[in-house]
């Protein structure tokens, strides 16, 4: 299965003490997008320090305007509030959901926990309808409990 070749994959690239945490993120967006067909655009969003409100981190994708997202608002806003993952298996079913372009389809994002504490996430847009399974959820937790202990 692709998500198990992926997980020694990140696991090397979060190895690697020469590169700042930025890249180290931006190499793990570039890495899934690439090896997984329908993650069109994967970003990560952080907590913007005091504010109630997330800011955005490395991505590859389609450029956005969505830099900052007050807690929340769209799919990646709740998800700061409720402290869950969210699938969203049509975007154009759901009232909060902030649109980034037209071609998206379906959205998962979740959340990144340092010391139990909700401090950032992973965003992943996607072309195709309903694409995202609990396979994907188990395999993005686990990146992103890797990416919380560079943090």
């Amino acid at each position: 299965m692709i998500f198990e070749k992926l997980k020694t994959e990140i696991e090397t690239i979060l190895l690697d003490n020469n590169k700042s945490k930025d890249e180290l993120l931006l190499n793990i967006c570039e890495l899934l997008e690439a090896n997984i067909e329908y993650y069109n655009w994967v970003g990560f969003y952080f907590k913007n320090g005091d504010k109630n409100e997330l800011k955005l981190g490395p991505y590859v994708g389609e450029p956005t305007d969505h830099t900052i997202i007050p807690f929340g608002k769209g799919i990646c806003g709740q998800v700061a509030v409720s402290n869950e993952n969210f699938v969203v298996p049509d975007v154009a079913a759901q009232d909060n959901y902030i649109a980034c372009s037209i071609t998206v389809k379906a959205e998962i994002v979740i959340p990144i926990f340092v010391n139990g504490e909700n401090v950032g996430q992973i965003d992943i847009d996607s072309n195709t309808p309903d694409p995202f399974t609990e396979e994907d959820e188990r395999f993005l937790e686990f990146v992103c409990a890797k990416v919380a202990k560079i943090i």
